[in-house]
């Protein structure tokens, strides 16, 4: 088994050198799929040059290694996937199309299937209609290929092989075995609850047939990456860092065009043109930097939200927060105020007061709580956050289904089903704190928590004893609101690393009257904000400077 890992990564791509590491490939193998690749054409630029003098080099090493990989004595390829992260405009999706040319030229499998699949029909119909035009520049291709574009095949008249295009739906390709696929722009499926099935039964599929072959291609997501998408990112990036050593791993290899991590963090660095080559390695060839400038400098000035988008498009830049036009201005400063030290026990020991902020909902709603204490020493704000949801909301909210699973798999959210066990955990959790002696008060959302209310009673946590705070809610929350953003601004609230909590943010809508503001959600029904708004409720508190109940006074808010 090779080791597909290049842990020189960030080294190479300031270089400008490849992304494939060093190794044993069947040199034979590779020259040939190198020749046959070099030997078509670009079917949509003028004059159609050959790939030999069009395409980057960056391709053909990918070429190089996928089918210089299968060894011609046992007909095993050694690497099964690839993996390959590369911004817009960097043709990938036609080089793409020209190594499946290559793939059926190489292939000895009779009656072989290759399938071209993406998220929709129009992006499944790219890379297709690139090799039916590749094939049509070639007279030679075309006594061997029988294009039939109404069926969206090509036909190998020498052994009865054909490329495809296939829907991305469970039902279509369930139970295919084909030789090689082409999954185009992953990022696209991160909101589709079943991706991750459909991709198994792909790799199903190919994992009977010993040269089977998967191409991944896509750019970044223009959102926080979600479901399938941050599965297969994230899997990826571990294979190259070398993670997954000594261990049995699929053999993937990644290739993946993104800023090292010093430079993805800072945004007056990845916003220079001079390090943008590094992520786009057709540069000179289908995109020029200077028309790239132009267009940048026109988003730039639209906003934030255009800003996040054209980089993660154009550079892969990661989005940990989208950032809307009337989004929360708080968020702008939450990425760079997360401190992974932060955790519930980390708050609990160093801090000498805390509040409890409660935001829950119906069944359709998640149930957010957050715990905010004052650092015993440093006096900043450190704030820890946790949701519940009913198993249910999986179901009616689709769209981000994928994506509150990843919240569960990460600890940050726990799914409860018609026990409903949330108001127990979170009793649990209060308890704990009020047992350190440093709990000052519950904030609640007043709203439909008289069963919450009544939980806190039986621990001895009571209106009457000025520990239950209802918050204020609507424009009244304005005081909370305004708060927390300049705490974050000034750097003296830090927060958990939370991907729930951060994609709450972004779903922050500020509304705005001539004299007051309130937090709404940028998309009913989907966009859940429960967590922060938690958040807002234990700091309605905390900005009275409270003391631990051994001290507390009536709050009266």
């Amino acid at each position: 088994m090779w080791d597909l890992s290049c842990v020189d990564w960030e080294e190479r791509i300031r270089s400008g050198r490849s992304l494939i590491p060093d190794l044993p490939l069947f040199q034979r193998e590779a020259d040939l799929a190198v020749r046959f690749f070099d030997a078509l054409r670009l079917p949509d630029v003028p004059g159609m040059p050959l790939l030999r003098d069009a395409a980057g080099p960056w391709f053909r090493d990918i070429v190089r290694t996928v089918f210089g990989s299968r060894d011609p004595d046992t007909n095993e390829r050694l690497i099964r996937e690839v993996m390959a992260l590369v911004p817009k405009g960097q043709s990938k999706t036609t080089y793409s199309g020209g190594l499946m040319i290559t793939a059926m030229l190489m292939n000895l499998r009779p009656r072989a299937e290759m399938l071209f699949v993406g998220p929709t029909q129009a992006i499944s119909d790219r890379a297709y209609n690139q090799a039916i035009g590749m094939i049509e520049a070639d007279p030679e291709l075309l006594k061997r290929f029988d294009p039939v574009p109404h069926l969206k095949e090509i036909r190998d008249l020498l052994n009865q092989s054909s490329m495809k295009v296939k829907t991305f739906d469970l039902n279509i390709l369930t139970g295919a075995m084909p030789v090689v696929v082409l999954l185009d722009e992953l990022h696209l499926l991160g909101r589709n609850p079943h991706a991750a099935k459909v991709i198994r039964q792909i790799r199903g599929g190919l994992e009977k047939n010993s040269e089977g072959f998967f191409l991944i291609i896509t750019t970044q997501s223009d959102e926080p990456p979600a479901g399938a998408f941050r599965d297969e990112l994230i899997t990826a990036r571990k294979i190259r860092d070398g993670k997954f050593k000594g261990q049995i791993v699929r053999s993937m290899l990644p290739v993946l065009y993104e800023f090292p991590a010093d430079i993805a963090r800072d945004q007056a660095k990845w916003q220079d043109p001079a390090l943008w080559p590094m992520v786009m390695p057709n540069l000179g060839r289908s995109m020029r930097l200077d028309s790239l400038v132009r267009d940048w400098e026109t988003e730039r000035t639209k906003g934030e939200k255009d800003i996040r988008i054209w980089a993660s498009q154009h550079l892969n830049i990661e989005i940990g927060i989208g950032l809307k036009s009337d989004g929360w201005p708080g968020a702008e400063f939450w990425e760079r105020s997360e401190d992974p030290a932060i955790t519930l026990e980390f708050i609990l020991e160093h801090c000498d007061v805390v509040v409890v902020g409660i935001d829950g909902g119906g069944l359709d709603d998640l149930f957010g709580l957050n715990v905010t204490g004052r650092h015993g020493e440093t006096r900043e704000w450190l704030s820890w956050s946790h949701a519940w949801c009913h198993e249910g909301v999986l179901e009616r909210r689709q769209t981000i289904a994928s994506r509150l699973r990843d919240f569960a798999e990460a600890g940050e959210l726990t799914i409860v089903d018609d026990e409903l066990k949330d108001i127990s955990e979170i009793i649990e959790i209060v308890q704990m704190i009020d047992d350190t002696g440093i709990l000052a008060a519950v904030a609640v959302d007043p709203a439909g928590l008289g069963e919450f209310i009544e939980a806190l009673a039986e621990i001895g946590i009571t209106q009457e004893d000025g520990r239950v705070i209802g918050a204020p809610q609507g424009y009244a929350m304005m005081n909370a609101i305004k708060t927390a953003e300049r705490k974050l601004a000034n750097g003296t609230l830090k927060h958990s690393a939370s991907k729930l909590m951060a994609w709450s943010v972004s779903n922050l809508k500020i509304e705005p009257t001539a004299t007051a503001i309130r937090a709404t959600k940028q998309n009913a029904g989907d966009a859940k904000i429960d967590p922060v708004m938690a958040l807002f409720d234990a700091v309605t508190v905390m900005v009275k400077n409270p003391e631990a109940a051994g001290s507390a006074e009536i709050f009266v808010l």
